[in-house]
């Protein structure tokens, strides 16, 4: 059986897109740098809960490194029918410290899949992440998909709207068929560090205290993971016609219902049973003051329904962390 190439394999979402795939029997090559923007221990933790499963295989590979991308891909690439492309240098703050990062991994290495995927010769559809950090601090909400996304507010959100363009550019001159996916605030169990979901849970259950921005005000379509990885796989279900002119599509995978950083951390102090300490500060370069996705393209044409709270993702969550940082 064909296996379908999953690039971050161990990040967060491409984790549970890949356990999601081998869930359905598919085979899959896992790919990741493993590198140290976060502990790689979470990383490689959530690579043991892969490890040994029917169908996964795993290479550690920058693909930023177009050599060493294309020597880890030799043997699987002339039978590739599906790419899952999630692997990028995720972060907006830490992308006004370290640019050169986002140019490396966001673009150099986003380019060299499309290299990859062009020369497959029996690739059928590739997907790709982007980011709701393409619309900028849009005023108009929610955030729909013929919006402007030409006024980024950062690097993060700069590279992610180049890697859309590239795409179009690859679907339209070489047929290309692609998908990509604008994620909106993915959080849940085995999520990353540097969310501020994550880092108030631990502070909240450590007794220590957590920085909010502008009173806590700021809103965002906070989306659980299994909602977004049910999107991912109906979106690389469902590729665009190969005989379009520009067989491209994007789509919005968020929750449709932004929620305010103050019921955040509400949520987590329910789940924690404990309250919170805060430190309110002005909000940070590259922040937004809101996102919110305007599902009417992906509920259509893909059948995606998210379906998980603020409060019960939360709740799972925080019963997942008790365990991870016991463990």
């Amino acid at each position: 059986m064909p296996e379908i190439i999953v690039t971050g394999a161990a990040g967060f979402i491409g984790s549970f897109v890949t356990a999601a795939l081998l869930d359905r029997g598919e085979q899959v090559l896992g790919l990741d740098s493993l590198n140290a923007y976060y502990d790689p221990a979470l990383k490689q933790a959530r690579l043991q809960r892969l490890a040994g499963r029917n169908g996964f295989r795993f290479r550690q590979v920058d693909i930023a490194d177009e050599a060493a991308l294309k020597a880890a891909l030799e043997d699987a690439l002339p039978q590739a029918r599906q790419i899952v492309h999630l692997a990028a240098q995720a972060g907006v703050r830490y992308s006004i410290q370290k640019p050169e990062e986002y140019v490396r991994a966001n673009l150099n290495g986003h380019f060299n899949m499309l290299q990859v995927a062009r020369e497959a010769p029996h690739l059928e559809h590739l997907v790709y992440a982007s980011s709701s950090s393409v619309y900028g601090a849009s005023k108009k909400a929610p955030f729909a998909l013929d919006d402007a996304a030409d006024h980024p507010v950062s690097l993060y959100a700069a590279t992610k709207r180049a890697d859309e363009l590239l795409s179009i550019s690859y679907a339209r001159i070489f047929g290309l068929r692609q998908t990509g996916l604008r994620f909106f605030t993915v959080y849940g169990p085995w999520g990353r560090p540097d969310m501020a979901y994550f880092k108030f849970t631990k502070a909240v259950l450590e007794g220590t205290p957590i920085e909010t921005y502008g009173g806590g005000a700021l809103q965002r379509d906070f989306t659980y993971i299994d909602d977004i990885v049910a999107g991912v796989l109906a979106a690389l279900d469902r590729p665009p016609p190969a005989d379009a002119e520009e067989p491209h599509r994007l789509y919005n995978l968020g929750n449709d219902r932004p929620e305010s950083v103050n019921a955040l951390v509400t949520a987590i102090e329910t789940a924690c049973g404990r309250k919170a300490q805060r430190i309110d500060k002005p909000m940070p370069l590259g922040d937004v003051p809101r996102t919110w996705a305007d599902l009417s393209a992906s509920r259509q044409d893909l059948g995606y329904a998210p379906a998980v709270t603020l409060d019960e993702g939360i709740r799972r969550f925080v019963a997942w962390y008790r365990d991870y940082a016991q463990a």
